[in-house]
């Protein structure tokens, strides 16, 4: 870790910092195939100190490893907000611009050729969309030196039911036709 991100864990940029457990950093290779990232962690994720470990990164990755054929050990996973927002409430501009040295450092630091967004406040976050995932799903993006995409977030489908799943999943079916190139 460089010496900048090696000071994440006692963040104290922003009010979140004043209720969180803990910050949650990220976790996997940092050389993944793919690099997945998230609004901000939840619940579980703020008590166990690793992004997506609850019932959203249980169907997230279950997804991803019956469409794309990618494990959860291929991938780095991530969140452009660090620390939970109180009642999981969406991060605000303030919340957002404070983590973002964060989320750059982390482009820095991790060399994947895909980047994968989950819901409308990573999207806008990472690839700078305006209008909403319901428009933006399924995109191929130019980033940097690679590309990218963006999907429902698994909370949403978790929420949405069997048609937000099966438009997950055909969006990680063009993801995996990256993924081959």
């Amino acid at each position: 870790m460089n010496r900048d991100l090696a000071e994440l864990p006692t963040c104290t940029r922003c009010v979140l910092s004043q209720t969180r457990q803990r910050v949650v950093v990220g976790s996997g290779p940092l050389n993944p195939a793919l690099m997945v990232i998230g609004e901000a962690p939840g619940r579980d994720e703020d008590e166990g100190g690793e992004p997506f470990i609850g019932r959203s990164g249980r169907l997230l990755f279950q997804l991803i490893q019956e469409e794309v054929g990618l494990a959860r050990a291929q991938c780095f996973v991530t969140n452009v907000v660090k620390c939970r927002p109180p009642a999981n409430r969406t991060p605000t501009r303030d919340e957002l611009s404070a983590c973002r040295p964060w989320l750059s450092e982390q482009f820095q630091l991790v060399r994947s050729p895909l980047v994968l967004a989950l819901g409308n406040t990573a999207a806008r976050s990472v690839f700078g969309f305006e209008q909403g995932i319901g428009m933006t799903h399924g995109r191929i993006v130019t980033l940097g030196g690679g590309r990218g995409m963006a999907t429902y977030h698994p909370a949403a489908a978790l929420r949405g039911g069997p048609s937000v799943v099966d438009v997950m999943r055909a969006d990680l079916r063009i993801l995996k036709t990256l993924v081959a190139q």
